[in-house]
């Protein structure tokens, strides 16, 4: 089992920035990428960024260029930073591990979200 803990949001107003972390704790066996997901009210959770195990990032458009998502390997901790935020960046914001277990089946670890709201 992975635990997901999320930090770092909070209120920022238009074009600010903010830091999100996310620290994961058990066994990371089989865990190859970590990402971060958000979801506005009423809409569906989408993906926001991605690091794999060997430093790959892959990003949202919505995102691109303002997103930065990395990883602190020795502290199991996936960072995403958001600059030059806007207002349909608000959400709540999941970290989430995903991998395969030692059966091989596929698995995706949560965390309980964190709220980000852009607004002035």
């Amino acid at each position: 089992q992975v635990q997901l803990v999320e930090s770092g949001g909070g209120l920022v107003q238009p074009g600010g920035s903010l830091r999100l972390s996310c620290a994961a704790s058990g066994s990371m066996f089989g865990i190859n990428t970590r990402d971060w997901f958000r979801q506005a009210p009423g809409k569906q959770r989408d993906l926001v960024a991605t690091i794999t195990s060997g430093g790959s990032t892959n990003y949202a458009d919505s995102v691109k260029g303002r997103a930065t998502i990395s990883r602190d390997n020795a502290k199991d901790t996936v960072y995403l930073q958001m600059n030059n935020l806007r207002p349909e960046d608000t959400a709540v914001y999941y970290c989430s591990a995903a991998g395969r277990t030692r059966s091989g089946a596929r698995t995706r670890y949560w965390g309980q979200g964190t709220q980000v709201t852009v607004s002035s």
